[in-house]
């Protein structure tokens, strides 16, 4: 999705030795924060096949940079000896336990649940909504145009709680964005679940979409800077599962309240109790400490103080005692790391970069790849899975809203696969292989529609195969640059 935005490193680039350009260059967009940028020439580190530059995240903030620890180009790429990495991240593996990581994690992560299950439960209210038995109102004869206001209402929400987040995120910090994208789901659910009319409900909507923006721009950034430098791609990745879980739990709500009379009310208002979770997880965690680091380092509050809150609050991550030695001297650490980075942003360029010479290339490539993504209908598909299953001669509700389980299911099934498999299959089959299923699948529905209309279980077999290579689409996306 758009906001899911976002949401993994969309601009973790792998470049091929042979288009290493000349000079080390800067991507200043990584995402809509501002945040310290830095050269890749700190990033850096060569294998037998590839260099790879990692510009999602600035040094980790729970690891011990090498002084000088800056990397000279290897002159040969084919010894198949691999060079000494020189990303803090590798120089030093934090000692850890699940259990102080599992409630970082699972508060921020909550927000993608909450994301992935309003497109499911849209999906049966859609259903709901419209029948003149089942709406429970009087205003259910609704307009093509006034229900795509209603599903798509949290679209425009997120687009404006992305646009309006980003001038003011180091503001605020990341624990706080996720407090406020908690309320603003809470708000926007229990207004929908209760709305007297279209108006209200459109209203309900929107607020809600506004705590996805915050949501999906927050919690990716608040897992990455709390969580151990060694699980923190596994851990980001476990957050985008959570998003098709919540698409799952709204399709089973939706299956489950479809026959009751106004049951899109319970399928928008059981995201509430989430919300309220999520809310007081994110109540009970300690802001970010690098976000507290970055704070002193801008020189917007008391250096000292700021510093000790860090230490304290990485404490509390870890589940050490308040203010240990091992917390203090990895603050100390970031602290430096950090000063490093933020002068590096201040002398170097601007955002117009990335409009010029090797870095308008991976713009146009990055962005393209997002943008067609999106394009080609899957949040769409997923929105709109039951009325598609209906129109494909499923016509009971019930029947519609159980097939989109399966949907669900299938989704969650080539997630995992994608997981498992993109590092063996490579980033470019996966996207070669993936968009030729899209065409297919798109090809097949459109048979349906138009020559076979007698055979429903084409339109399903479309559906699933769509979804499925969406799926298997998608880690391109946050991933694939190479030949950039």
């Amino acid at each position: 999705m758009a906001c899911s935005a976002t949401i993994q490193p969309l601009l973790n680039f792998e470049l091929s030795h042979s288009h290493q350009p000349k000079r080390p260059y800067s991507l200043p967009l990584c995402s809509f924060i501002k945040k310290p940028r830095l050269s890749p020439k700190h990033f850096f580190s060569q294998s037998k096949d590839y260099t790879k530059i990692n510009i999602f995240s600035s040094p980790s903030l729970f690891s011990r940079q090498k002084p000088g620890s800056h990397v000279a180009a290897q002159s040969d790429y084919s010894s198949g000896e691999e060079a000494e990495s020189l990303l803090p991240d590798s120089a030093y593996q934090e000692p850890f336990s699940w259990s102080s990581v599992i409630l970082p994690f699972l508060f921020p992560a909550l927000g993608g649940l909450l994301f992935g299950y309003d497109i499911g439960a849209t999906s049966g209210a859609t259903i709901s909504l419209q029948s003149p038995e089942l709406s429970g109102t009087t205003w259910f004869n609704l307009s093509a145009i006034q229900l795509g206001l209603v599903v798509s209402g949290s679209l425009y929400g997120a687009l404006l709680g992305s646009l309006l987040v980003y001038p003011v995120a180091d503001s605020l910090g990341r624990r706080r964005e996720l407090l406020i994208a908690a309320l603003l789901y809470v708000l926007g659910g229990v207004l929908t679940a209760f709305a007297p009319g279209l108006s209200v409900l459109l209203v309900g909507r929107l607020l809600y979409g506004l705590g996805i923006g915050l949501a999906m721009h927050g919690a990716p950034l608040y897992i990455a800077e709390t969580c151990p430098s060694q699980i923190r791609g596994t851990l980001i990745s476990l957050k985008e599962l959570f998003i098709v879980l919540g698409i799952l739990l709204g399709y089973f709500v939706g299956s489950f309240q479809i026959n009751a009379v106004g049951g899109w009310r319970y399928m928008y208002g059981c995201s509430a109790p989430v919300a309220l979770l999520m809310g007081l997880g994110m109540w009970s965690l300690p802001p970010s400490p690098r976000w507290l680091i970055l704070r002193a380092v801008q020189g917007k509050g008391s250096l000292q103080e700021l510093k000790e809150k860090a230490i304290l609050a990485l404490s509390k991550l870890r589940g050490r005692a308040p203010g240990d030695e091992a917390s203090e001297k990895q603050i100390e650490d970031t602290l430096i790391s950090v000063k490093s980075a933020y002068m590096e942003q201040e002398s170097e360029g601007n955002i117009l970069e990335v409009f010029q010479g090797p870095s308008l290339k991976a713009f146009i490539i990055g962005g393209g790849l997002v943008l067609f993504q999106q394009i080609t209908g899957q949040p769409s598909v997923l929105y709109y899975a039951g009325p598609i299953l209906q129109s494909a001669g499923f016509s009971a509700a019930a029947d519609a809203t159980r097939l989109s389980v399966v949907v669900g299911l299938f989704k969650l099934l080539m997630t995992w696969i994608a997981v498992a498999k993109v590092d063996d299959l490579g980033r470019r089959p996966l996207l070669i292989g993936g968009v030729g299923g899209i065409a297919l699948s798109l090809f097949l529905l459109c048979a349906y529609y138009k020559f076979l209309g007698e055979f429903p279980y084409v339109a399903v077999a479309a559906l699933l195969l769509y979804v499925g290579c969406y799926q298997a689409n998608i880690f391109w996306a946050h991933q694939l640059a190479d030949g950039v």
